[in-house]
């Protein structure tokens, strides 16, 4: 009778392939038409809109200046008053909505706008194009997110200025902290503050869903209004020669309720859900860690969308920060380097680990395979490894394997014990085991001690199951061999042994 094997419980919808592809690309496709009408266009229109454009700023600027003269954007910073709130507000919008209409932007509002005290905080999504900056203006310049380094941009910087943004600095350490703290603060000055608007998906994305809403704009747990933005111009990401539409929807605001004070995570998530449904777009846990992923991908020569895991989903399953993942994205890089696709089956598989194609292979591999379609993506690899290697690297485990390999206890393993065990282990008889045992054996001496074997084991988790496996092995042939009464006593061992197995697989998956 053969060894019973544990095998995983079928696998959770919520790991699965995500259902949106890629929101981090906009595939345009333009027409000879399309084209031809942008270069008609374009030659009468573009020098027409550069001069207005030119006319608008000339007279922006002196009046950015005058509103931020001798105002203080660091240490003890006091909202505009007076004067000042009045030409942002007035002055300062209008020549904005001046700005943008000159570039052939009509703007329609939906909705109407509340308070800073009825809501401190607008949440704008989907965040796609440069353009969507012009909220800013029909909001009423409220503060914004801003990245120091902004305010040194020639003539832009100043307008910068005007917004009093919340400042944020690549070179401190406590900028993230320090940013929280003073949305925190403007958020709960009861009104003296001007609303603060963030884009809380982070990143640009192509429309088609909603992607992750971080949590600055919800952990002051104070009301947030959201504003939706909808381009109906098709190719507005290409900026469209022709006038372009944009709609602006003011929902009502949202009021966090008790639960989802003590949880911005929540908050944010059902301010998304409001948002996507008034949009008629899915929600995805795509972030922007995920398109640093798919960038790193495409730097690794791998498709640009094996980046896509969901980071948030899998991170916050799986307990995983973005450097481990990073991490696992070389190493799977350096195995599927000679796919096509980014994809690795089995053969693939089994020629980077330097084994045959046998059965306990297999199952190792059908672990991995979570949709079952006979190959591996990045994705079901770092679940993978996560899940079902990384709990077998434990130094009591290793050490039992070490001891299967180490037949006559010396703490050495030889070439000779390493490949008769493997050969046994596996089912095969012509295994050649040279190019594998020269790699455990990191300092060459001709044999493998315990602290080679443990470091080749970590940095190697797909070999950390097979180990495993033999112990397997090694415990069904001694109940085989026991006698009749410990036969009894030793079954019921091992099936509580392979529940308790079954029960831990059923919590990792």
């Amino acid at each position: 009778m053969p060894p019973q094997r544990v095998f995983t419980l079928p696998r959770q919808q919520s790991l699965l392939l995500p259902a949106v592809i890629n929101p981090f690309v906009q595939d345009t496709k333009l027409t000879k038409a399309t084209i031809i009408k942008c270069v008609l266009l374009g030659i009468f229109l573009v020098p027409v809109r550069a001069i207005l454009l030119s006319l608008v700023l000339m007279v922006t600027w002196p009046v950015s200046v005058i509103i931020t003269f001798k105002h203080p954007l660091k240490g003890a910073v006091e909202p505009m008053k007076g004067w000042r709130r009045f030409m942002c507000q007035r002055i300062m919008a209008a020549l904005g909505r001046t700005y943008y209409f000159c570039m052939g932007f009509r703007v329609v509002v939906k909705g109407k706008q509340v308070s800073s005290s009825e809501a401190p905080i607008l949440a704008v999504a989907p965040h796609s194009t440069f353009f969507d900056g012009i909220v800013c203006i029909i909001a009423g310049l409220p503060s914004t997110v801003s990245r120091v380094e902004n305010l040194a941009t020639p003539i832009f910087g100043r307008f910068v200025r005007c917004l009093q943004p919340v400042l944020v600095s690549r070179k401190d350490p406590d900028s993230r902290k320090n940013t929280i703290q003073e949305i925190d603060s403007r958020a709960k000055s009861g009104g003296r503050w001007p609303q603060v608007l963030i884009f809380p998906e982070g990143t640009c994305t192509n429309r088609s869903c909603l992607i992750t809403f971080k949590q600055g704009a919800f952990i002051p747990a104070v009301p947030v209004q959201p504003v939706l933005i909808r381009y109906p111009n098709k190719l507005v990401s290409d900026c469209d020669c022709h006038t372009t539409l944009i709609y602006f929807g003011f929902l009502p605001p949202h009021i966090p309720t008790e639960e989802e004070r003590k949880s911005p995570a929540l908050f944010a998530s059902r301010v998304r859900e409001t948002m996507a449904r008034a949009l008629g777009v899915p929600v995805t846990d795509h972030t922007y860690e995920d398109c640093r992923l798919m960038i790193s991908a495409g730097e690794l020569t791998l498709p640009m969308e094996a980046g896509l895991v969901e980071f948030t989903k899998i991170s916050r399953k799986l307990q995983l920060k973005w450097d481990n993942v990073r991490k696992e994205l070389e190493g799977f890089a350096a195995m599927a380097s000679s796919c096509r696709g980014g994809r690795i089956t089995i053969e693939e598989f089994a020629g980077f680990l330097k084994l045959p194609v046998t059965p306990p292979l297999e199952e190792l591999f059908a672990l991995f395979d979570r949709n079952r379609d006979g190959t591996i993506d990045f994705r079901e690899y770092v679940i993978g490894v996560t899940i079902l290697c990384r709990p077998a690297n434990t130094e009591d485990v290793l050490r039992m394997a070490f001891q299967l390999f180490d037949t006559d206890e010396d703490e050495k393993i030889t070439r000779e014990e390493f490949t008769a065990l493997l050969r046994s282990a596996l089912g095969v008889s012509d295994l050649n085991m040279a190019k594998l045992f020269k790699e455990i054996d990191a300092d060459g001496s001709g044999f493998i001690t315990f602290s080679e074997f443990q470091g080749f084991a970590m940095s190697h988790p797909e070999y950390a199951k097979l180990f495993t496996t033999y112990l397997e092995l090694q415990r069904y042939q001694a109940i085989q061999e026991a006698r009749p009464g410990d036969l009894e006593l030793a079954g019921q061992t091992s099936s509580g042994e392979k529940q308790e197995d079954s029960i831990s697989d059923k919590k990792d998956d």
